[in-house]
């Protein structure tokens, strides 16, 4: 899973985005999502899904380690 929160941290600071921006585009606290990144709390299943559409990229491309 650290691979995929790699990715994902990767594709924010692509898209110039902080964890702020991508906190309140999923609905949580910029501290929450920051625990996300850094794997101290399990990514809902849902903010994954939005976070694949925010990228504009599939979960197989993020999953495919």
């Amino acid at each position: 899973m650290q691979q995929v929160m790699k990715k994902l941290r990767d594709l924010r600071e692509d898209h110039d985005m902080t964890q702020e921006d991508v906190a309140k585009y999923l609905g949580t606290s910029q501290t929450m999502y920051a625990r996300y990144e850094r794997c101290a709390n399990e990514l809902p299943l849902r903010h994954f899904t939005a976070l694949c559409k925010l990228y504009g990229v599939s979960a197989d491309e993020l999953l495919d380690t």
